[in-house]
């Protein structure tokens, strides 16, 4: 070999690792903004004008993508001579998250779910040089497959609106856009030949689409009437279009295989797998119809159905779908399962060359057994390095990425999951989600592209998701403590000492569970179906909890005006009734043991007869705890009562039942006004009453005739056609207090 050869030869090895050093994924780049950066602008001065009014014209914005060389955001902020703000960013997303970084750190201001505490300083305060904000993290994704079904099933576009507003500020540039696609199976079903009845078997009701869509059930809850369908792709069109306009990326959806029974008729010969029962569901509402991904109709129904989705939503070239979704694939051969991930991404590149595969990467820690290194290594690589971005679903608790080699080159984005199924309680893993994205973006031969926040419901723990959002525009961990005394001046607008204090307290006990493995679905009593089997461990010392509610309820006459304290005040309040309810459930229990009827009846009666409706009364009082608002937004998306009832029951049963018989029962629990009254306390009520009865006729306690009878009242609320406050009632404060002097001194007792 000539010397001006090995040099040529050196000199293509050295570009060849320069590019894998510093372009990871070329395949990535194409990923990106696809509004103007005026239209950017545009969008981010919208924004300040719904959030700020009048004073957003104090800010000035601008957009231009050449603030960043590498992709990833930048925003610059500076004070101009008249106490305005400029503020550019590489994106419309950087620029809003840029804003929100400024109104956080130097006005003491807060946006939330649960409200807002937006008292700005006049004049704005003055920053000395340029202020510049960067992060590590190319995406920061948002949302959960799940999300669409347990939070934003009735949601207008008003409440759309809002959380796209949310996201932005809070950095969110790949967010799930899952909207409206049944309208275009819909198209895809019928031009294959399907009539309207084996498409009305097919989709389930609102209230269950998510599950509908990840083959795990059908039809339960449906028919989905045709009035949906328009209501929901008029909606996606305007999801999309304000996505796209602050420069977000917008997940599209994809073929997983996933069939209606009807394709039977059409294609006899295709090969189609039965699946088992999922969860515990019959065969009439799971067992679902699989379409092999090697079948070549499988390519054919999967580019009809991605053709649809691109001519109707645009694209920008990334999309989520998710085979074997809490389902176990026929076969553990690795030749077979690359051959599946090979096929499901053939549909996608046929319609769009370009095409990147996004895959919740929940199945191989739902199903642990089944995908072991082998079986993980070959769905994975059926698909072009770089072609697919995993998300590592609930890193928080169980990262995949530390034990699949960074999922054995494919790049990853971390992800905290925190809430199942939307649950209410205190819950959050603060140390964890602090390191954990350090960890990963240092781990060797790291393939990190991006930080997720992946809850299957929203509207709770509002601090869990501030410090997550964060975590993504940060060089190192936090000073957890620093940082939450931070936010408890800014939530409220108010630098009181013991305010601090108890968030201190809050973050250093329930929000830090450190247990390892430790899955948050509320475990409490208090929301689960009454046994003597019941789950009353906690992971934090409730004193810390108890000290904390003190100290709120102190605080409690001088910032009653502000929202974002009514709700923590409310919902400090709601805990700690939880942990109480455990302790009475326990007198109930040792009562009934110890065949003692008068300490029955008194822990019975304090928790059936005073408790409980103390708690509803609390509820009731405070807008974001109100089960009329779900229940009227369901009935709202309605043309007529045969459609708001359809969608009533939907929205019932999600949060009791869960299925015709109680098949995933509880698993959607929320404490609101109304649900607390006439579904929860009804069953205490009879647990108590039963418990009473056996005592008194020596009979013994039998499970499985209590499950019957109080099978009667779930099924009962569902349909008890009753209308709940959709206003506030009563006066939170005095509501509060009258509990806090009546339990507070038996939580102490208690510890």
């Amino acid at each position: 070999m000539s010397p001006r050869s090995s040099l040529v030869l050196v000199l293509v090895v050295v570009f060849s690792l320069f590019i894998t050093a510093h372009c990871k994924f070329p395949t990535l780049d194409h990923l990106k903004p696809k509004a103007s950066e005026k239209a950017q602008g545009r969008a981010v001065v919208e924004l300040l004008k719904r959030l700020l009014g009048n004073r957003s014209s104090e800010f000035i914005v601008s957009v231009n993508r050449n603030l960043s060389n590498d992709s990833l955001d930048v925003c610059e902020l500076r004070s101009t001579k008249n106490n305005k703000i400029v503020a550019t960013g590489s994106t419309g997303v950087a620029v809003a998250s840029g804003i929100y970084n400024y109104l956080k750190y130097f006005c003491n201001c807060h946006v939330s779910w649960s409200g807002d505490q937006l008292d700005l300083p006049r004049p704005l305060p003055r920053l000395t040089g340029v202020l510049r904000i960067s992060t590590q993290h190319r995406f920061r994704y948002y949302q959960n497959v799940c999300t669409f079904s347990y939070s934003s099933v009735w949601w207008d576009w008003p409440r759309w609106e809002r959380e796209i507003d949310w996201m932005a500020l809070n950095g969110i540039n790949l967010p799930l856009a899952f909207t409206g696609q049944e309208a275009l199976w819909q198209e895809v079903y019928r031009s294959l030949g399907l009539n309207q009845s084996e498409i009305e078997e097919f989709f389930s009701g609102p209230a269950f689409l998510a599950w509908n869509r990840m083959g795990n059930m059908f039809k339960f809850g449906g028919p989905l009437p045709q009035s949906w369908h328009i209501n929901q792709l008029y909606l996606q069109f305007k999801i999309l279009e304000r996505m796209r306009s602050f420069g977000m990326i917008p997940v599209l959806p994809a073929f997983s295989g996933n069939i209606p029974k009807g394709i039977l008729r059409l294609y006899p010969a295709a090969n189609v797998t039965r699946l088992g029962p999922w969860a515990k569901f019959n065969c009439s509402f799971s067992c679902s119809y699989i379409l092999d991904p090697r079948d070549p109709l499988f390519l054919q129904i999967g580019s009809l159905y991605l053709s649809q989705v691109v001519k109707q939503f645009g694209t920008d070239h990334i999309y989520n779908t998710d085979t074997f979704n809490e389902m176990t694939p026929p076969s553990s051969d690795p030749t077979y399962l690359s051959a599946v991930s090979r096929s499901v991404f053939a549909s996608m590149t046929a319609v769009d060359p370009q095409a990147i595969w996004l895959m919740q990467g929940w199945l191989f820690f739902s199903d642990a057994a089944f995908w072991k290194p082998a079986q993980i290594q070959a769905l994975l690589h059926g698909v072009p390095l770089g072609r697919m971005i995993v998300l590592d679903l609930f890193a928080e608790t169980e990262p995949i990425f530390s034990y699949t080699e960074s999922f054995y080159g494919q790049p990853f984005i971390w992800c905290m999951l925190h809430n199942f199924g939307g649950n209410s309680g205190f819950f959050g893993t603060v140390e964890s989600i602090n390191s954990g994205p350090f960890k990963a973006l240092h781990f060797p031969n790291s393939t990190l592209v991006g930080l997720g926040i992946t809850p299957e419901g929203i509207e709770q723990n509002p601090v869990m998701y501030e410090l997550m959002s964060e975590l993504a525009w940060r060089k190192e961990p936090v000073n957890l403590s620093k940082w939450v005394s931070l936010y408890a001046i800014r939530r409220y607008g108010s630098t009181q000492e013991n305010l601090s204090i108890a968030w201190g307290l809050l973050f250093s006990s329930v929000y830090n569970c450190t247990v390892p493995h430790y899955r948050n679905h509320n475990h409490s009593p208090l929301v689960r179906r009454p046994s003597f089997h019941m789950n009353s461990g906690l992971w934090y010392d409730p004193a810390d909890l108890y000290k904390a509610w003190k100290l709120i309820i102190e605080a409690a006459p001088s910032l009653m005006s502000k929202e974002t304290f009514r709700y923590d005040l409310v919902d400090v309040t709601r805990q700690a009734l939880q942990v109480l309810t455990t302790s009475f459930y326990q007198d109930v229990a040792d009562a009934f043991q110890n065949q003692k009827l008068p300490e029955l009846l008194t822990a019975g009666g304090v928790l059936v007869y005073d408790l409980l409706p103390e708690l509803n009364r609390l509820l009731n009082s405070d807008r974001n705890f109100l089960l009329g608002t779900w229940l009227e937004r369901a009935r709202s998306l309605a043309l007529d009562e045969k459609e708001a009832q359809l969608y009533e029951m939907n929205a019932r049963n999600q949060l009791t039942l869960w299925g015709p018989s109680g098949e995933i029962l509880d698993y959607a629990s929320k404490e609101w006004g109304g649900l607390m009254e006439d579904y929860y306390a009804q069953r205490w009520g009879l647990f108590v009453q039963t418990l009473v009865e056996c005592l008194d006729s020596g009979r013994p306690f039998k499970q499985d005739a209590f499950n019957q009878a109080v099978f009667q009242v779930e099924k009962g609320f569902i349909y008890n056609g009753r209308k709940y406050p959709t206003k506030p009632q009563g006066d939170t404060y005095t509501i509060a207090h009258r509990i806090f002097l009546k339990y507070y001194p038996q939580a102490l007792k208690r510890l």
